[in-house]
């Protein structure tokens, strides 16, 4: 069982403060899920998903798609409709392949519409102690 194709069907993305405005101590949250789960034939279920970032009160940003997975699709889809569930195997990929696609687009419209990536940058530390060698240097995390 695999992951055959992803797609994003639709971008919103809205900045709810002035070009310039207050950016400090911004949380930046994402999320994932999953909206439907249809048989598209016996091999091959279609994932609708949405995956949102929120920035605490400066903006947000949501995408929506489908993913084609190969696998049962028939006990994918039946197993969705009854309780909303999906083999833990399955959400995994499902999941890891809405989050790897998903947050490279965010950066670039984060960019777009002037908010923060999402997702966090390098902090570089400029400590005065030594390496394991005894040279001194700065460090990126």
């Amino acid at each position: 069982m695999s992951v055959k194709n992803f797609e994003i069907t639709s971008i919103d993305a809205e900045r709810y403060t002035e070009k310039g405005g207050e950016k400090q101590n911004v949380r930046v949250d994402h999320n994932s899920s999953v909206k439907k789960v249809k048989a598209k034939d016996k091999k091959t279920a279609q994932f609708s998903f949405r995956f949102t970032v929120d920035y605490s009160g400066l903006g947000r940003m949501e995408l929506e798609g489908n993913i084609l997975y190969a696998g049962k699709a028939s006990k994918l889809a039946a197993k969705w409709q009854k309780e909303n569930e999906m083999p833990d195997k399955v959400a995994k990929d499902i999941h890891s392949t809405i989050i790897s696609n998903c947050i490279p687009e965010a950066v670039v419209i984060s960019r777009e519409i002037q908010l923060p990536p999402p997702i966090p940058m390098p902090q570089v530390d400029i400590s005065q102690g030594e390496d394991k060698e005894g040279k001194r240097g700065m460090e990126v995390a």
